[in-house]
């Protein structure tokens, strides 16, 4: 098989990066080793930045997006017993977040995708990238039990955290820079209309941080933070609500509305960061180049800004056979991911106890959270940073670019 960009992944980075190239009639294939039911069936991520919302809208694949999802002009932090508004919208100049899960982007764009023969190969697992130094790099796939070859003239790695794709970086050339935290969320999915109107992050002094989101005006996406080491069996359905109800105690009586749990599972917390996000004729897109808790909800967001950045990048190549955007992909893409990283890291540590906290230590988040909700300044950067930080411009002149990783010249 031949194709002009080999995708791994068909997340919302693959998807969508393979859904703007076609637009602009430039051929690729997507490699995901998981069946289409389960790509659309994981839970994920669902509190979409303007940025992301715009861009999905103005590619073509936004219709059901702007009719299903539920805009949020604010954010709860309940702290003290009590609750307290930001006002996102007033402080962010009009702008505002859209509930709008995952996996229904997913869905769209693999409709969108297939609507005009788009090539998704599901049940396919990528084993090797071999000869991005070369000017046809080629990824080898196992379909059925039987090899084959994919010839390509650029590698977009858009297969995880846990995916081949970063690890084909040298390791003379791959710096990484991680945070793992001392503790999970356990989250559920159920079907009990949601207790607020807007997301609500939770902290409780002794038992620690809960966030109340909804996926519908009839479904909840509830979280606590719990121990690493806790086991799912351990938390029957009836422990759950108990516990979300402990940490939501106060003088307003603000209770859960209990309903059938339809989901539920333990999410590992961690911050990630691979440098650089490219390396010759690869490049990292998404979670296989950088995790975010998701104190924040910024991954997905996270995936499709680099994508932003990496469409345009790879039209540039092909329409004008130049190389300068995607030699500056890596480090215009970074300039943005820290300081996403910083905001996620922040509100992690904000609202999260952690094992060596003192009672000091917990009260000085409450007049943290006090604060943030209480000065327009503070609020004002909150505000910003959730709505989506713009996009990076590249700064860097060709004599400034790592040699090692930039596109071969006499390619």
């Amino acid at each position: 098989m031949q194709t002009q960009v080999a995708i791994l992944g068909a997340g919302p980075a693959g998807l969508f990066l393979s859904h703007l190239l076609h637009l602009q009639g430039i051929d690729s294939i997507v490699i995901e080793s998981r069946s289409r039911a389960y790509v659309e069936g994981r839970l994920r991520a669902g509190v979409l930045e303007k940025g992301t919302v715009d861009a999905l809208v103005e590619s073509g694949v936004g219709e059901r997006l702007l009719r299903e999802g539920l805009r949020h002009s604010g954010i709860n932090f309940r702290f003290g017993g009590r609750t307290q508004p930001l006002d996102i919208r007033g402080l962010a100049g009009d702008k505002h977040v859209t509930v709008y899960g995952q996996q229904e982007v997913v869905k769209d764009l693999i409709a969108a995708r297939l609507a005009v023969g788009g090539k998704i190969l599901f049940n396919v697992e990528a084993k090797e990238i071999i000869g991005v130094d070369t000017p046809t790099p080629r990824v080898r796939i196992v379909s059925e039990g039987v090899e084959q070859e994919i010839s390509c003239e650029l590698v977009a790695g858009c297969d995880g955290f846990h995916g081949i794709s970063r690890p084909t970086i040298p390791a003379d050339i791959l710096k990484t820079f991680d945070r793992v935290y001392p503790f999970s969320w356990l989250g559920i999915l159920a079907e009990a209309p949601p207790v607020t109107d807007v997301v609500t992050n939770v902290y409780h002094e002794e038992r620690g941080f809960a966030l109340l989101s909804m996926r519908s005006r009839t479904l909840s996406r509830l979280y606590i933070q719990v121990p690493s080491d806790e086991k799912l069996e351990d938390w029957p359905d009836e422990r759950i609500w108990d516990e979300l109800d402990r940490r939501l105690e106060g003088k307003d009586e603000l209770k859960m509305v209990r309903g059938p749990i339809l989901q539920k599972g333990i999410t590992p917390m961690r911050s990630f960061v691979a440098e650089p996000m490219s390396y010759r004729r690869l490049f990292l897109a998404g979670d296989s180049a950088h995790i975010v808790p998701p104190t924040g909800a910024k991954g997905m967001n996270m995936a499709i800004a680099d994508i932003r950045v990496l469409a345009p990048a790879m039209t540039d190549y092909f329409k004008n056979k130049s190389t300068r955007l995607l030699d500056a992909y890596s480090d215009t893409c970074l300039r943005r991911v820290w300081k996403v990283e910083r905001f996620s890291w922040s509100v992690t540590s904000m609202t999260h106890n952690f094992p060596e906290d003192n009672a000091f230590d917990r009260r000085m988040r409450n007049a943290t959270l006090d604060y943030l909700t209480s000065s327009k300044a503070s609020g004002l950067t909150f505000a910003e940073n959730f709505v989506g930080l713009p996009l990076e411009e590249s700064l860097l002149g060709d004599d400034e670019r790592d040699p090692r990783i930039t596109m071969l010249k006499d390619q």
